[in-house]
């Protein structure tokens, strides 16, 4: 496990921005009386319950792409690109509760940080089964 400890480190980041996703509808669901098991209730709330489904959403691409580029590229490189996951998830959260029209910047970012992931995996799979 030493030899991936920023990698780690990053995965561990990750799962607290999604637990505190969590903390934010269980938040908001008191706040705005918006008792379980709904689903629906104001804007405030639909918008915390969009970003830790959307948090989920890209978790589950996010972790597996993050892992397979660290066994692939090594620790260093693929956290950094996991940083900028987490800063795009963040600043996802952060605008999208404000204003769902204030969420693009960190969405793109975290999307385009798994891609940039996904891909790298893929190129180093392929070039490890052609030997190169």
């Amino acid at each position: 496990m030493a030899a991936f400890v920023w990698t780690g480190l990053v995965t561990v980041l990750a799962l607290l921005v999604y637990f505190w996703t969590i903390g934010q509808v269980a938040r908001a669901r008191h706040v705005l009386g918006v008792e379980a098991p709904s689903m629906d209730g104001p804007p405030a709330f639909q918008r915390m319950l969009r970003v830790q489904t959307n948090t989920l959403e890209q978790i589950v691409l996010f972790l597996p792409a993050l892992w397979l580029s660290a066994t692939i590229w090594g620790d260093h490189l693929t956290a950094l690109i996991g940083l900028a996951w987490l800063v795009g998830r963040v600043l996802y959260a952060v605008g999208y509760y404000a204003e769902a029209k204030k969420r693009t910047a960190g969405f793109s970012l975290s999307v385009f940080a798994t891609l940039v992931l996904l891909i790298g995996s893929l190129i180093g799979l392929v070039r490890t089964l052609l030997g190169i």
